[in-house]
């Protein structure tokens, strides 16, 4: 059965993901994850929308959008990935989809829903085993949560109005991280982190 799309509203937040066809890489050098977060750039400002959180990850993504006017968020993942998919295709002489589907979408309705949702983005790197600490992952705004790097894709405000601090926002990761089943060597790491 095809998933229900929701209807787009201005204040709203969605969360979309996708992941390559067969589980296959999407991204295969670092050039790869520029160009797709150059475009999010773009169209975030074209289409007056706000990222909340992201992750690019090998063979996944993860984006969670505010609409803040009136041209629908699904517009991100449509314009920023019909580009890729076509650059991709070009350089790597790749045919066939990309993609396992059409992205997917949720509507997030709950302020619970929404915080949870950030540190779930931002722990996929260490819960799939690329870095030990998700501040190791550059393909995430991870790093502007925690005020370690100023880019763009990234809203200061909405992390002021749900998190005291920085530190209060790096604690609520890696305590949902702890929570996890992870490699001792990782779970090591990251009690480390937490002194």
């Amino acid at each position: 059965m095809p998933q229900q799309r929701p209807n787009y509203e201005a204040g709203e937040y969605y969360h979309f993901y996708n992941r390559g066809a067969h589980r296959a890489s999407i991204f295969r050098e670092p050039k790869n994850y520029i160009y797709v977060l150059q475009k999010m750039k773009l169209y975030t400002l074209k289409f007056q929308l706000s990222i909340i959180a992201y992750v690019l990850m090998p063979n996944h993504y993860h984006f969670l959008v505010r609409q803040n006017g009136v041209h629908p968020a699904r517009f991100l993942p449509q314009y920023v990935f019909n580009s890729y998919s076509k650059a991709y295709n070009r350089m790597y002489r790749h045919s066939g989809t990309l993609f396992e589907d059409k992205y997917k979408v949720i509507h997030i309705q709950s302020e619970s829903h929404l915080l949870h949702l950030c540190r779930y983005i931002h722990g996929n790197p260490v819960k799939d085993g690329l870095v030990a600490d998700p501040a190791d992952w550059e393909y995430s705004n991870y790093l502007e949560w925690i005020g370690e790097r100023n880019g763009t894709l990234f809203d200061p405000e909405f992390v002021t109005a749900y998190f005291e601090s920085a530190q209060h926002y790096r604690q609520f990761v890696l305590d949902d991280l702890l929570g996890r089943d992870l490699p001792d060597d990782i779970r090591l790491y990251l009690e480390n982190l937490d002194d």
